[in-house]
């Protein structure tokens, strides 16, 4: 079978930590890691971080690493007896004054004083992402007054959204800080930024990344309303991030779970068409935490993030603490593939008519407009120093392979996270400059990728150490 285009982002938890199974993880389709930093102490990063890095080399593999930062999570405080049950038409009241471990069925303490400010009579609040769901009736200066409208179990700080959005907390807390620099120390070679409502906030994100000392990419989270109120404010996010997360928990609490899946598509459309990776997220397989296989509607939801041109789908919950975090992985692999099989996915009208920016952005498009034309062509070499050729390059339908070859290890990890991109390790500089092409070609040979007679086309700079430099493109017969 071919190699899987659709790449798989997992997360590492309590369910995924031993050596042992890290390795099943990897053997079974993970490609990214991602560090739930809302979760976890640092030393426990720190140690999933080493094991994934060393079972990785062992294994010949290449795995990226996300860093997910918790962002203004805004939560209810404690029970005095864990968990309450509220029942629909009762009054319930989320108070700044009240002790944060003495909640109780009618009132509980939060851990966001300018909630008060954010609200208004007639507003709705949903707690635990929707289960359950509060009427505002009043506020004062230290409370917001509520009915149930939507009742059930409430336990310890559970999240809180605002329907419509318009919470004022800022992208990036105390806490984020930190976490950026714990980021930087263990290399991640992703940071996704958690509820960012304009491109500013991924701007500052970048600075404090880069004062960290990381060159890791940035992901968006797109999760708060505001980002998706129109196409203005969603490009502003997606121009601003080297990639967005379609997270679909928050965003369906604030926007509603109808109007969901329509703009899941725009998302994933929009960062296609700007040259940004895009990753579809939040509840794939949610019943694969406790069970060994998935349902229907699952498997249809992450075929369909597929057939989109999502460039990875990810598990959360399924391999950080469900008891099939192996199983989980493997079966989205196996749906990802029987999705690609469908001639659909290998067909692009990407921009056409349309007129081009860069000159490396015009050597990667041509190229793939060639690999799918010339139907002799079994492979897409890119000799990049950034991963940015092959990334705009997957911007375009294809059942071509694209292999990015790059000296650099950071590179090489981050095209984990690309959709129909794939690691080689390759110095062009190892050679001399007439016999790089060459030298390219025998290795895919060497690794049984072509064989004599297949044509190739390979993509590079006139000097092999300046990024966006890409300028050439060849069409090489394999010999």
């Amino acid at each position: 079978m071919k190699k899987r285009r659709t790449k798989i982002v997992a997360t590492l938890g309590p369910a995924s930590s031993s050596p042992e199974s890290i390795e099943q993880l990897l053997l079974a389709g993970l490609d990214v890691a991602r560090l739930n930093f809302s979760h976890g102490t640092a030393d426990e990063h720190r140690q999933r971080v080493r094991m994934l890095r060393e079972i990785s080399s062992r294994l010949g593999l290449h795995t990226a690493i996300m860093g997910d930062l918790q962002g203004p999570k805004i939560r209810i405080a404690r029970f005095r007896d864990t968990q309450v049950t509220l029942e629909k038409g009762q009054a319930f009241t989320l108070s700044n004054n009240h002790p944060s471990t003495e909640g109780n069925e009618r009132i509980v303490g939060i851990d966001y004083p300018s909630l008060v400010q954010d609200c208004r009579p007639g507003d709705e609040l949903l707690l635990d992402d929707g289960r359950v769901v509060l009427h505002v009736e009043s506020v004062d200066d230290h409370a917001v007054h509520t009915t149930v409208a939507v009742g059930g179990p409430l336990s310890n700080n559970k999240g809180i959204n605002r329907r419509g959005g318009g919470i004022s907390a800022p992208s990036l807390t105390e806490k984020d800080h930190e976490d950026i620099r714990l980021a930087a120390e263990l290399e991640v070679d992703y940071v996704a930024v958690s509820f960012p409502r304009y491109g500013s906030d991924i701007e500052t994100a970048r600075k404090l990344v880069r004062a960290a000392g990381s060159p890791a990419w940035l992901i968006a989270k797109i999760e708060r309303a505001e980002a998706v109120a129109d196409d203005a404010a969603l490009d502003s996010l997606i121009q601003a991030s080297d990639g967005v997360m379609v997270a679909r928990g928050d965003l369906g609490v604030e926007v509603g779970d109808a109007r969901l899946v329509g703009i899941q598509k725009r998302i994933i459309q929009h960062a296609r068409h700007q040259n940004k990776l895009v990753i579809t997220a939040t509840q794939m397989m949610e019943s694969m935490i406790a069970s060994p296989l998935p349902t229907r509607a699952e498997v249809s939801d992450v075929a369909n993030a597929v057939l989109d041109h999502t460039d990875a789908v990810m598990l959360s919950g399924e391999t950080a603490s469900g008891k099939y975090p192996v199983e989980a992985v493997a079966a989205m692999a196996r749906i990802a593939q029987g999705a690609e099989q469908e001639p659909s996915t290998t067909r692009s009208q990407h921009r056409v008519g349309q007129s081009f920016k860069r000159c490396d952005e015009t050597i990667a498009l041509a190229s793939m407009y060639a690999a799918n034309h010339f139907n002799r062509v079994k492979a897409i070499v890119s000799l990049t120093e950034t991963g940015n050729t092959p990334l705009i390059m997957s911007r375009i339908r294809s059942g071509v392979p694209i292999y990015c070859f790059t000296p650099h290890p950071a590179t090489q990890r981050r095209a984990c996270l690309i959709r129909g991109v794939y690691p080689i390790p390759f110095d062009p500089a190892a050679y001399p400059p007439a016999d790089v092409s060459e030298a390219a070609i025998r290795l895919l040979k060497d690794q049984g990728i072509v064989a004599t007679g297949d044509w190739v086309i390979l993509t590079k700079g006139d000097s092999s150490h300046n990024s966006g430099g890409t300028n050439t493109m060849k069409i090489i017969r394999v010999e």
